[in-house]
Parts: C-alpha cells; structure tokens; sequence
C-alpha cells in the first residue's frame, strides 16, 4: 500500500470497523426510508422531508465508506445477509408514531458514533490521517442533525403535554 504510504497490516482493524459502519449505514439508511414513506400525522411535512435529506446523506456516506476500503485495497462487505449479522443497528417496524421514530433514529445515532469512534481509534493506530478526517466529518455532521431532532422531539413531546 505504498502509494498511501500505510501498513496493510495496521490498517486490517480500521477496515474491519469500516466494514461494521458500513452495514450500520445501509440498516440506518432504510430504516430511514421506512420511516419516510410510512410517517403520518401532523408532522408528517416536517419529517418526511427531514428524512428525505438524511437518508440522502446515507445514501453518499455508504459510498464513501466503501469506496474508503476501496481505497485502502481491501474489499467492502457487500451483502445484505452480512449487513444484519454484523451491524450495530437492528431493523424497525413501519407501525410507529413520529415521535417513536425520532427515537429510534436518535438511539441509532448514538451507536453510529460509538462505531465512529472505533474506526477514529484504529485509523489513528494506523497513522491513517485520511480515514480519520473522512469520519470526523460524519461525527461533527451526525451530532448536529441528532440535536436537531432532539430539539424536534423535545418540542414535540411538550406540545403534546400541553394538549392532554
């Protein structure tokens, strides 16, 4: 891997903790999707169009990621069957009201950052600056969209206090 200037030997956890953050990324992206088309209520403009954009931005990062490992000469996981096996996130039912969404959506990111922290502590193992930056980027995007929702979801839940 002499044109990066990495050991292919240090960079094999970075890569397995790619791997990892790559199926979380395609179960967070369709559930996001689910969660788009199946949203109703009186929120329902809000949310559908806010999960439009963030499964958009799922969609760019899986690519990203695994053209990362691409880029690091080893192969990306590539099938859905591996993807539920080895990912941090598990499926979620259609059947939800949008605030149980917004839950599971912040619940998710949450484990999203912890796997993006592993991926940050090999990479740095690994004196590998590029795959450091490329998931800074995503932690510094995902905390803010995760206070966003939080902020929705707080909001949300006083209203309906309010009502009752």
């Amino acid at each position: 891997m002499n044109y990066l200037n990495l050991d292919a030997k240090k960079t094999e956890k970075t890569v397995e903790e790619f791997n990892t953050l790559l199926a979380d990324y395609h179960l967070y992206y369709q559930k996001i999707r689910n969660f788009h088309w199946n949203v109703m209520g009186h929120n329902f403009f809000d949310l559908h169009e806010k999960f439009e954009e963030m499964y958009e931005d799922a969609k760019i990062k899986v690519d990203e990621i695994a053209e990362r490992i691409l880029t690091l000469r080893y192969q990306p996981t590539s099938n859905y069957s591996d993807y539920l096996k080895m990912s941090n996130l598990k499926e979620s039912p259609s059947e939800l009201k949008d605030i149980e969404m917004v839950g599971i959506l912040l619940d998710d990111h949450g484990k999203l950052l912890v796997q993006m922290k592993k991926v940050v502590d090999a990479a740095d193992a690994a004196g590998d600056e590029g795959s450091i930056d490329l998931v800074g980027a995503y932690i510094r995007e995902l905390e803010k969209t995760s206070w966003m929702l939080d902020a929705w979801r707080q909001r949300t839940t006083a209203t309906h206090k309010e009502i009752d």
